[in-house]
């Protein structure tokens, strides 16, 4: 698990093609020290486990799944990108619960400049609307963000001053492709109601009798306790 908050870039210093997967040797702009073979690092957002290390860099591989759902396809020797170590437990939780997982790419559609900060809109497939609500959490890149605003395909992100500087961000402009990742409990809630185990007619009719929606009888009954 991760955070969404971008502990420092790194540089691509090699790019090993082989059909569709990639391998990736990754130069962090401050090293990590500690690094084992096996971790978790996410890179852009997207969790990948370390093969090989030296002090300065470290190697990770990509399946053809993990290229072909994120932006990592296009990736090439000498961009930067986002990184950040897996939570320990025992940390602060500075961002949001990260899985490292993309669901899909967002396009940026116009940044707006509000202050010191800057609004950046963006499109994404209507299919995760579900999963995207004003004021939840939303990770692009890897970067955790507030949601100001959304809509059936679209959202709109506040990125402050700090974070522009430390990430990838700064260089992003209309027309660029970002990893996203929804709200982990949210994907969960969506997936209860298309199994059928919560029904909108059940959480209609508790509401109307002015019980609790979910109850501890309701958590025993489906299995949760």
């Amino acid at each position: 698990m991760f955070t969404g908050i971008i502990q420092c870039t790194g540089t691509l210093t090699g790019v090993v093609r082989t059909g569709d997967e990639r391998r990736f040797t990754v130069r962090p702009a401050n090293p990590f020290a500690d690094v084992r073979d096996g971790e978790s690092i996410a890179l852009n957002g997207v969790c990948l486990s370390v093969e090989s290390h030296t002090p300065r860099e470290y190697v990770v591989y990509a399946s053809a799944e993990t290229v072909g759902r994120s932006t990592l396809g296009s990736l090439t020797i000498g961009d930067e990108v986002n990184l950040e170590r897996a939570l320990a437990l025992g940390d602060r939780l500075g961002g949001h619960l990260v899985s490292g997982h993309v669901d899909c790419i967002a396009h940026v559609r116009r940044i707006i400049s509000a202050g010191s900060s800057v609004k950046v809109e963006l499109t994404y497939p209507a299919a995760y609307a579900p999963e995207v609500i004003c004021k939840g959490s939303v990770c692009l890149d890897g970067i955790s963000l507030t949601i100001n605003d959304c809509g059936r395909d679209a959202l709109q992100v506040n990125v402050i001053p700090d974070t522009q500087k430390r990430t990838t961000m700064r260089h992003w402009r209309p027309g660029t492709a970002v990893n996203m990742e929804t709200d982990v409990i949210g994907k969960y809630v969506r997936r209860l109601f298309q199994c059928g185990v919560v029904r909108n007619e059940d959480m209609a009719a508790s509401a109307g009798s002015g019980s609790p929606a979910i109850s501890h009888e309701f958590l025993r009954q489906n299995g949760f306790l």
